[in-house]
């Protein structure tokens, strides 16, 4: 086993026998992280908005990992009425789920909404994937050592808070503040649904990835000047989806727990356990959102 400070995909345990979703899993961090799951011996199943591109994905993972199991599930986490068809096909396949991977993400797109009419950061990251986890969670709570493990980011900090007034920037929008407000939601659920599990089998733990050169990055409109200094500071994605990974996988994992990159403001380096602010831990915030979100989606958790 590695020392904690140079955690890498090698201090995976065996994953035999453990079924795996994971959001996003056709390109960049949810491609990786599902990869070394895959190569750790789980079965994968890679939920996806676009599955032509998901059976791409599979076939680059089995081309890597031979004997690696690998299905695909179709998920659009902007439509409440995908996110339901595909946790009733989930369920129904899979009676225990060990892991659900709330990867998938949106970052700093134009002004849109989604299918329910959420604005697209709030809805997708944080909305879609409330739903989907309140929806599996009761195949995850009798398995022993299940985790459910989201995906947040530094940018929690940044102009972040949750606007009440205007979830859905219909006043006005700031591409900035709405990927802030939704990845400080990604961290105010994961503590909370930490409480309400409370004694269960089942722990929520949070992850980051730094700056990782991914896709999610498009939406940036950077001079192209800026371009090789992304290249410089930014980490692969297989760097990027190691505190995923951790959280998902490393025994000494506890619920409630945070990771992310170890160096350089936490924007690279090995994964290690890191700190959220302050206001990411407001307990009135955290279960204010909880219900409003359990309002918008209409889905309640079986803990709490």
């Amino acid at each position: 086993m590695a020392s904690s400070s140079k955690w890498t995909a090698s201090d995976i345990p065996a994953q035999s026998g453990r079924i795996a979703i994971v959001t996003g899993a056709n390109t960049g961090l949810g491609l990786a992280t599902a990869k070394a799951l895959a190569g750790h011996g789980a079965h994968v199943v890679l939920a996806v908005r676009d599955t032509e591109k998901g059976k791409r994905a599979a076939d680059e993972i089995t081309a890597e990992h031979p004997d690696a199991t690998v299905t695909l599930q179709s998920l659009d986490l902007g439509s409440l009425r995908s996110v339901r068809a595909a946790a009733e096909a989930l369920k129904a396949e899979f009676p225990r789920i060990d892991l659900l991977i709330n990867n998938a993400g949106v970052m700093y797109p134009p002004k849109q909404t989604t299918e329910d009419g959420f604005e697209l950061a709030f809805g997708t990251n944080h909305l879609g994937h409330f739903a989907l986890t309140g929806l599996l969670l009761e195949n995850l709570l009798p398995v022993p050592g299940s985790r459910v493990v989201t995906v947040s980011s530094v940018g929690h900090r940044i102009q972040a808070a949750i606007h009440f007034d205007d979830l859905q920037w219909e006043r006005s929008y700031s591409r900035v503040g709405a990927y802030g407000q939704s990845k400080l939601a990604n961290l105010l659920f994961t503590y909370e649904l930490q409480r309400r599990l409370d004694a269960a089998e089942t722990i929520a733990v949070a992850a980051h990835p730094g700056l990782s050169n991914t896709e999610l990055m498009r939406h940036l409109h950077l001079p192209s000047a800026f371009n090789p200094l992304i290249g410089l500071v930014a980490q692969s994605p297989a760097m990027g989806a190691l505190p995923t990974l951790r959280a998902a996988t490393d025994p000494g994992v506890r619920g409630g727990q945070y990771y992310g990159p170890g160096g350089l403001g936490e924007t690279r380096g090995y994964p290690k356990l890191v700190g959220s602010s302050s206001q990411s831990h407001d307990l009135d915030l955290a279960r204010r959102l909880w219900t409003v979100s359990e309002e918008l989606t209409g889905v309640t958790f079986p803990v709490g």
